[in-house]
């Protein structure tokens, strides 16, 4: 599954899953889980994480402004309490961008 990827049907996910969708380790998502009060995964009986497409997409967002844009965690918490709707909407385009990319590529495979 690539980053932008959001085609499976799952419930939820494993903190394993989650850190394999971005290339990054479990320890790195439970670090930002306690910086970002936003990203609060369910827990079941045993305190495993379960991570909704909510929570993956507020994953995808902290990735973008930290490690693609190169945000501070203070300037990501700052950029996202601020610009909240927009860097939302800004993230759905390019879902969305991705998504037609690949119909477009499995399209011209067809030719």
């Amino acid at each position: 599954m690539s980053l932008y990827d959001n085609t499976t049907t799952k419930l939820y996910y494993s903190i394993g899953e989650v850190a394999d969708m971005f290339g990054v380790s479990s320890s790195l998502i439970r670090f930002w889980e306690s910086e970002f009060d936003t990203l609060r995964p369910h827990k079941n009986g045993k305190g495993d994480r379960r991570f909704t497409q909510k929570n993956i997409d507020q994953i995808r967002l902290i990735y973008t402004l930290v490690k693609d844009r190169g945000f501070t965690l203070k300037g990501a918490k700052q950029e996202i309490a601020n610009n909240k709707a927009r860097l939302q909407g800004r993230q759905q385009t390019l879902k969305r961008l991705k998504a037609l990319k690949g119909y477009l590529e499995e399209l011209k495979g067809q030719l």
